[in-house]
């Protein structure tokens, strides 16, 4: 039976959808547009199959047949709001076991108005009688792709908190612990954090970025004000702030979590690793 891979034009859902088919499973991928240009770039063995998130009826087809589902909890930059509807209509369908790909910082009230929209879609995943397993990972390695259009450009990142210090995580990483969750016993009713497997400061990450390429890259630190306008047309303002609020705690992100190698039974990739993947990206 194929495994549904919702957000499979994402950076961890490509790396699940190539993970699955390098481990011999089916893969069917929900995308809004099968003929966008990320859905044709897919591997050709996947089955791609149209659905919206917004109007959960339209999934019905992509959850023919399926017993296992991937799910993302964000709809573009805003949080999943028809999850409900979507695990009813997934458990009627016969999946009995799903991952979550979503965002969760204990840290914060669930009031807070960066996670109360996410704790809805939490909970019902929770009480929804699947086999569910929840996926919550440290900043992605992949965010540092913001920079490229700068890095080719001028050789230059500008950016606020040069010293904001992060255990970025490899997209690799964070599929490989989805993939376990899908195809293997022993996960059901966890909670993983991926994390990278050491903290990195963001200027030693466009340090070793320009070790990548071969060439050295500038690190331009920003005020928050400059900041705010730089990502001005980027983000959403909430975003944005919290970005900003985040930057205060230089070492708040630098946690790193045995997830990864307790999961897949080896250490995490380290950024270097993820920039010499991606040199091709910033040159």
């Amino acid at each position: 039976m194929p495994i549904l891979v919702t957000g499979a034009t994402g950076t961890v859902g490509g790396s699940l959808v190539r993970q699955l088919l390098a481990a011999n499973h089916e893969v069917r991928a929900l995308t809004r547009d099968p003929a966008s240009p990320a859905a044709a770039a897919l591997p050709r063995e996947v089955e791609v199959l149209a659905g919206d998130f917004a109007r959960p009826h339209t999934l019905a087809p992509a959850l023919r047949g399926v017993t296992r589902m991937h799910l993302v909890a964000m709809d573009g930059y805003g949080p999943l709001t028809t999850g409900p509807e979507i695990l009813e209509l997934a458990r009627q369908a016969g999946v009995r076991r799903i991952t979550h790909l979503g965002h969760n910082d204990p840290s914060r009230a669930d009031d807070d108005p960066i996670e109360a929209p996410h704790r809805p879609l939490h909970r019902a995943i929770e009480n929804s009688g699947l086999d569910w397993t929840h996926v919550f990972p440290g900043e992605f390695m992949a965010n540092t792709r913001d920079w490229a259009a700068g890095i080719r450009a001028e050789g230059v990142v500008r950016a606020p908190f040069g010293d904001w210090n992060s255990a970025l995580v490899h997209e690799a990483d964070i599929a490989e612990v989805i993939l376990a969750a899908l195809t293997e016993e022993g996960h059901a009713g966890r909670v993983y954090q991926p994390t990278g497997p050491e903290p990195v400061r963001r200027r030693d990450a466009v340090r070793m970025i320009g070790d990548a390429i071969g060439r050295p890259v500038r690190f331009d630190e920003l005020t928050p004000d400059q900041a705010r306008e730089h990502w001005r047309d980027l983000y959403p303002a909430e975003v944005i702030e919290w970005f900003l609020e985040m930057g205060q705690h230089p070492d708040g992100n630098a946690w790193v979590a045995p997830d990864v190698e307790q999961v897949t039974g080896r250490p995490g990739r380290t950024f270097r690793q993820w920039a010499a993947d991606h040199a091709d990206d910033f040159r």
